[in-house]
Order: C-alpha cells, then structure tokens, then sequence
C-alpha cells in the first residue's frame, strides 16, 4: 500500500467520476485505475463497484475512506514538518562550562529552549578550567563555553551575563583560631583549591599574592562545585559563591570570614569567526531571553 494509491482511492471516492480525478491528479485514467486496482489487491477488498458508465464506492470502501482520508493528512503534516526542518540548524554543540552548580549557570532552561527551538541540534556539554574553557573557545575545540573570570578575554567574542562574588568559607572547627588573626593565620589554614586555571584557583591565587602570601593548599578537586559540602565537614576553608555561603551561614554549617569578597564575572564566550554564525546567533538571543539581559547590549 502507497500513498499514491490511498490519493488516488481518496480522489475517485470524492469526485465520484474517473476522467475528473485523473485530471485532479495529473495522471492518465489507465494510470489512476491501475493505483486502485493495487490497492485493492494489497486490501484483498474491492473498494468501488464498477459499471461501464461509473465507479461508485463499494460498502468497504466507504468504511475505509475516512481512514485514507486520516492518512493522507498525517503523510501531508509530515512532508511539511520535514520541509520546516530542512531549514533548521542541524548537528553537534559542543559547550563548555566551568565547574559550578547547574542552576546557577541556568542550563537546563537553554537546554530546553534549544529542545524546542533547535530540535536537530545535540547538545554536548564539556565541564574544564577557565583558561581551558578560553583556549578551547579560541582554537575551535568548543563551540561556545561560559567563562567565570576577573577580566574579559582577550580576542574573542565576549557577552557578559552577570557578576559574581566568592566569599572566605571557614569550618566552624577552625573559625575560632581566625577570630583575632589576619591574613597571614588565613593562610596556614588547610584550603581546598579548583584545578590549575580554574575560577576558583585564580581568584584565591589572586586575593593571596596581592598580599604577598600563599594559602596551604590540602586539596585540588577537579569539581568545585560542592565545596560547600567539603567545608560544612570541616575538610578546609574554600572560596564559594556569595550566595551559597550566606545560606551556609544562615544554617549554621559554616562560618565566613571577614568582608572580603573575590569579584568576578559569568560570561558567555566563542571564537570571533563563529560568533556571527547562526547557531551562536540563536544561542545569544536565547540567553538574553534566559538572563533578561538587555537586547541593544553589544557584546565584545
């Protein structure tokens, strides 16, 4: 059974004539009764009763018009959902993002906006250190990333999404040795560090060497994304996000030290020569929409 067939059955079944419906249909009528004539064989029921003047619908034929009638609609929904979708961007996303909770990088409302509006795009996400996330980005290894960072990135497609803050995360344990301490004390606390060229790694590298000093480093995790959890066990202090910290506070889990607070910023990256293409196009006008960011903003 084809969809030739079903048409041509539909056709006749309507129009009630053969020489109108091969008209309507642009073939011959040998070419219309030979399209019945197979259908009715793969059927096994003869779907017209035949007469030397006319073709009239058989009882089982017209049990079985509204189903063809069904089928040649969802065959036409098809062939134009499928012509939508040639014109849509198809392939692979590989995007990279640093090692921080999801909720706060809001990717599961770009990974359903992009379901919906980019349905053939497979999204591959890729978690890595800052300066990684930056040379990937730069070198075509990544399509885009978020960049959590001190400074914008240096030639490459730069769009701000919102500044960020890091405080001193200090176990209840070990907070009453700082009370009276300054920096130096701060640093001989044990300290959990991000990998090389994280966000995390460069802000506590950062904070310390303005100071002249260096912080004990115990750990390097590849994921910071839970220090929060490492300092309520009184692993060591860590520099977590404002936001989580004050809860942290709140609950009691852990305690922060002074006012200081590592000021950096969440961006979107990509490379120059991608950034005006359509998926990166897409993805921007998505995350302005995420973000609520302001549309006339031009990125750097």
């Amino acid at each position: 059974m084809e969809i030739n067939q079903l048409k041509a059955f539909v056709t006749v079944a309507k129009l009630n004539n053969l020489t109108r419906a091969a008209e309507a249909l642009c073939l011959t009528q040998p070419a219309v009764t030979a399209q019945i004539k197979a259908l009715e064989q793969s059927l096994g029921l003869a779907l017209f009763e035949r007469s030397t003047r006319k073709m009239t619908v058989s009882k089982a034929g017209e049990h079985l018009l509204p189903t063809a009638e069904q089928l040649l609609a969802l065959a036409t929904q098809i062939r134009s959902t499928a012509s939508d979708l040639q014109g849509e961007l198809s392939g692979q996303l590989r995007l990279g993002i640093p090692s921080e909770h999801l909720d706060f990088l809001r990717l599961g409302e770009l990974i359903h906006r992009l379901a919906e509006s980019l349905p053939l795009i497979e999204l591959q996400t890729v978690v890595l250190p800052t300066d990684t996330l930056i040379e990937q980005v730069s070198i075509g290894q990544l399509q885009a990333a978020f960049a959590i960072s001190s400074y914008p990135p240096q030639d490459i497609f730069w769009l701000p999404i919102r500044s960020v803050s890091f405080r001193i995360a200090v176990p209840l344990t070990l907070y009453p040795q700082l009370t009276l301490g300054g920096w130096q004390e701060l640093a001989q606390m044990p300290w959990l560090d991000g990998p090389l060229g994280s966000h995390i790694h460069v802000l506590l590298r950062e904070l310390f060497e303005r100071r002249g000093l260096s912080p004990r480093i115990i750990m390097h995790s590849e994921s910071t994304a839970h220090f929060d959890a490492l300092v309520r066990a009184g692993a060591g202090c860590a520099l977590i996000r404002e936001e989580i910290a004050l809860q942290g506070v709140q609950k009691k889990h852990f305690a922060i030290w002074g006012h200081t607070k590592a000021d950096a910023i969440l961006s979107f990256i990509s490379a120059n020569e991608t950034s005006q293409t359509p998926l990166i196009i897409a993805l921007v006008s998505m995350l302005t929409e995420i973000w609520a960011l302001d549309p006339s903003f031009t990125a750097f």
